[in-house]
């Protein structure tokens, strides 16, 4: 807890409260100093192996020689079986605290495959899995200064992902998924935030089939969406939702 001091009533008062931490983690692949990642300073190792999958440098478990988190120190020491590219352009985000990539968003070549018109979700399932991402939220009802995200599989939450930045929170999911096997194909991706394109993109890359949200989409998400067969969803609250891409995923004649 930290000392603040809090304007009520017309009066400032000394007080404790809670603020969110930011773990600067220096991420080296390959003998090689890639980026430093900012984020909350759990689960590290979730984070660091969904950054490099969703970077395109691993696909599987078995592409990692070695993954070491030294969090005394801020250190991440990787080896990957794939060489990394002679030149690295890092690509600065729109997300929370600026995230970083090594690609410009899109929505990658055939990745409408993944979603099939047999994906059938129910208003009821999302605001089922919406319900429960704000219940499993603990650091954002500590201190308000984290997004949360999950993937389901209809109405059941399989993930959960909670970091100070959105974008940190999709590539914790990724890790995750490769560490206990779950193919995220054909899933449902919830997020308390923006969906820009980064997450979309993202998202495309994991065969996500939907994406809902508690809040807006970005043009170029929905663009990503749109092309990618990904159904998306916005304003996710108060008994409504907004669909901005493929509204045939979901099933409106409920059993």
């Amino acid at each position: 807890m930290e000392q603040i001091v809090v304007y009520k009533n017309g009066v400032l008062e000394q007080a404790e409260g809670a603020v969110p931490r930011e773990f600067p983690l220096k991420l080296t692949v390959n003998g090689r100093e890639i980026a430093t990642l900012i984020a909350s300073p759990h689960d590290l190792r979730f984070l660091v192996a969904g950054f490099l999958r969703l970077q395109g440098f691993v696909e599987s478990l078995d592409d990692f020689l070695m993954l070491s988190v030294c969090e005394d120190f801020g250190i991440a020491n990787v080896q990957v079986r794939k060489a990394l590219p002679e030149r690295l352009q890092p690509v600065l985000t729109s997300g929370c605290g600026t995230g970083v990539t090594f690609t410009i968003p899109e929505a990658p070549e055939g990745i409408e495959t993944h979603c099939n018109a047999s994906l059938q979700v129910t208003p009821a399932n999302l605001f089922a899995v919406m319900d429960e991402l704000s219940r499993q939220a603990k650091g954002y009802r500590h201190h308000g200064g984290s997004h949360s995200a999950a993937v389901a599989d209809g109405g059941s939450i399989l993930l959960y992902a909670e970091d100070i930045g959105r974008h940190n929170t999709i590539d914790r999911l990724a890790g995750a998924a490769l560490f206990r096997g779950i193919d995220l194909s054909g899933k449902v991706l919830v997020t308390s935030g923006r969906v820009s394109s980064e997450l979309a993109a993202k998202a495309a890359l994991l065969g996500v089939a939907l994406i809902a949200s508690r809040t807006s989409p970005t043009d170029m998400a929905v663009k990503i969406c749109r092309s990618a067969g990904i159904a998306l969803i916005g304003y996710l609250r108060g008994g409504r939702f907004t669909v901005y891409a493929h509204p045939e995923r979901l099933a409106m004649q409920e059993d």
